[in-house]
């Protein structure tokens, strides 16, 4: 199956960011998967194989989200989301059709649509995408999206490791 892993939000955003630093991480260790270690250990197998797995950074939503799943059957969205009704740095997974409120994070935009009804307008087009269910959204409780910093909070930045380990736990799926 193929799957492509974006990390969504803007690097210079504070937490904003914590999704592309999720991905980077995620593409580390699956670009590692196939290498002995230093120690001689054989590294644990990823399922699918690397060569079926993409992983990229992405800033925008809607129709340009929709365009750049084109051709994937499986996708794995990672971002900082604020519902305030979890401690900062929490992670949580859902299928896009559960996402809390589309208007949050970067799967929608103010001049653009909901990622859902792109994907919706796109397979009316004959464009090859994922079915809705083969969405999974991986969010970062986060509060500080939009100060100027490369930093994460000490919150988010922990959550860095827990949010990796869960990206890998569905590919592994």
């Amino acid at each position: 199956m193929k799957t492509i892993v974006i990390g969504l939000g803007n690097p210079i955003l504070g937490d904003d960011g914590v999704g592309w630093r999720v991905a980077e991480e995620v593409n580390r260790l699956i670009a590692d998967s196939d290498k002995p270690s230093a120690i001689g250990h054989q590294p644990s197998a990823i399922r699918p194989p690397p060569s079926a797995i993409e992983v990229d950074c992405f800033s925008l939503g809607g129709l340009s989200l929709m365009e750049r799943l084109t051709g994937y059957e499986r996708v794995i969205l990672i971002d900082a989301i604020f519902t305030g009704q979890r401690p900062i740095g929490s992670v949580t997974t859902f299928p896009l059709n559960e996402l809390p409120n589309l208007s949050a994070g970067h799967s929608t935009a103010a001049h653009d649509t909901s990622l859902r009804t792109a994907l919706d307008v796109g397979r009316s087009m004959d464009i090859p995408l994922p079915e809705e269910d083969q969405v999974t959204i991986v969010a970062i409780e986060a509060e500080n999206v939009y100060d100027f910093s490369e930093k994460l909070s000490p919150p988010v930045e922990a959550a860095v490791p827990l949010a990796v380990a869960k990206v890998m736990e569905l590919l592994n799926k």
